[in-house]
């Protein structure tokens, strides 16, 4: 799949999440549209899993730990065929499974997330299993700014160089809002790179809606025996205009009209990609 198409792709898959949202009448919109180019990538370009091998003991694992952005993982999976795209619908209805955050009740989902800092540790210990096993399975996690202030998020990082674990990537959202503000003012976590360089990681420092830069952070081998951290710098609310880089978006619903205006942007969008691609 080229650039141009992941990117009329992205436009699809940003106006079935905003639709979802909606109807289901809650959800984290600007996360959502922040990490979907990420997901985009991952699912169509680099993850060895597909819906027919996603019981495979081999295959590559993703752990979406910022679980709170669900909505754009169910858009990027039902486009790829884990579930019926009716089956969102449902989300956020009684007795769906399809829930606010990621559930193994849910095909193709691999561990349930939402409280946050649980998903690096997890991947850790997947990364090992699977060096144990030489079942040469890649295992992939995203990260949100705001968990970075979870402890256990470092430990796991002391841990995976220790162990070596050059089967792991960690991707960040680096939207650099969370709900009660910027990361810089609410905790900041800067340096970044440098931090998880003298934590013995690779980092890869990207532009997070760019396919090919993405493509190529995520494919190129790390050094041996080195973790890869991929530092995606994304904007918030990405696609729509009034949602970029505003916190209110962290988990606003969109109303009736901003849904219509959103949708009506996107939708321009998409026809200046396709014009420019024929």
């Amino acid at each position: 799949m080229t650039d141009s198409e992941l990117a009329l792709k992205a436009v699809a898959l940003r106006q079935r999440m905003l639709r979802l949202i909606h109807d289901a009448g809650a959800g984290h919109t600007g996360g959502g549209l922040s990490c979907l180019d990420i997901l985009n990538v991952l699912y169509n370009r680099i993850l060895r899993v597909t819906p027919e091998t996603a019981d495979d003991p081999r295959r590559d694992r993703y752990v979406q730990s910022k679980g709170h952005c669900v909505e754009a993982l169910y858009a990027v999976m039902a486009d790829r065929g884990y579930f019926p795209d009716a089956a969102l619908d449902t989300v956020g209805h009684y007795q769906s499974y399809y829930v606010g955050h990621p559930t193994r009740k849910v095909r193709g989902m691999e561990m349930n997330t939402g409280a946050l800092g649980h998903g690096l540790p997890i991947c850790l210990g997947l990364a090992l299993a699977a060096r144990m096993d030489a079942t040469g399975a890649r295992i992939f996690t995203l990260l949100g700014d705001g968990e970075l202030a979870e402890g256990s998020n470092w430990e796991a990082a002391m841990a995976a160089a220790h162990y070596q674990l050059d089967n792991l990537v960690a991707i960040l959202d680096h939207n650099t809002l969370q709900i009660t503000g910027r990361t810089r003012d609410v905790m900041s976590n800067e340096p970044l790179a440098d931090k998880w360089r003298a934590f013995g990681w690779e980092v890869r420092p990207v532009d997070g809606h760019d396919y090919a830069a993405l493509t190529a952070a995520l494919t190129a081998p790390p050094p041996a025996g080195k973790p890869l951290f991929i530092l995606a710098n994304t904007v918030k609310g990405k696609g729509v205009s009034f949602m970029e880089n505003v916190g209110k978006w962290h988990h606003g619903v969109p109303s009736d009209a901003e849904l219509a205006t959103a949708l009506a942007e996107l939708a321009a969008a998409g026809k200046k990609l396709s014009e420019a691609q024929a």
